[in-house]
């Protein structure tokens, strides 16, 4: 992968964080599945930068952010199928 792909994936999972971190703090009700999927996307888009511009601690970082997301997202699909709601109670 070419350093200016690179760049640009990593701009592009910034960009998600971003957006995710606003979602989160405009709205009254954070729909977890949205949320999640988003973090684990800009998550994976920033590895995929970091292994041509290697950073361990940022590596870590993305590593650990990335199974948080998924842990979340998993939980997320699971309440859904359940029938919970978003603010985590039986709908």
């Amino acid at each position: 992968m070419s350093p200016l792909v690179a760049d640009i994936l990593g701009v592009m999972g910034s960009v998600l964080f971003i957006g995710a971190f606003a979602y989160a703090n405009k709205v009254e009700k954070i729909d977890k599945l949205l949320f999640n999927a988003v973090n684990l996307a800009g998550a994976i888009l920033l590895l995929t930068s970091l292994s041509v511009h290697f950073n361990l601690a940022a590596t870590i970082l993305e590593t650990a952010w990335a199974g948080i997301a998924l842990v979340g997202l998993v939980k997320a699909i699971r309440d859904r199928r359940a029938g919970v709601d978003r603010e985590g109670t039986k709908g």
